[in-house]
């Protein structure tokens, strides 16, 4: 219903922030753990290529427009974050490769990034409202 590109950015970024608050907290809950490898969350760099329309994608030769589109729509869509695994390095002597004060300040910037999407989405809102109200 009020479906919009913006709106669709908006939840798929704290989609986002919400999986990588639980991969951070999951990385220092195993902090002390041998051969733990931390995991990280990857979308910005995705939805950026998605917005620069650099991200290869099959498109479907539609011979009439009832069939249904196969691939990249027009206006395309918000990519899905993806959790990945950093196996390359080790930190701890135990081969661990979690830094707790990176984990802490990436825990922080999360944080923030969070609060600045809950208050754009809430700006979003507040706009349309105002929309429909002055109708």
């Amino acid at each position: 219903m009020f479906e919009t590109r913006a709106l669709s950015l908006l939840e798929r970024s704290l989609d986002a922030a919400a999986l990588r608050q639980k991969v951070i907290a999951n990385n220092i809950a195993n902090v002390d753990t041998p051969n733990y490898k931390r995991s990280d969350v990857r979308f910005e760099e995705l939805l950026r290529q998605e917005l620069d329309g650099k991200r290869k994608s099959i498109v479907g030769y539609r011979t009439d427009p009832r069939h249904i589109p196969i691939g990249r729509r027009p206006g395309g869509t918000v990519s899905l974050p993806q959790v990945v695994t950093d196996n390359s390095t080790t930190f701890n002597h135990n081969g661990n490769n979690v830094d707790i004060e990176y984990e802490m300040a990436l825990l922080a910037q999360n944080q923030l990034r969070y609060n600045l999407l809950i208050d754009r989405t809430n700006g979003y809102f507040k706009n349309l409202r105002t929309a429909i109200d002055r109708r």
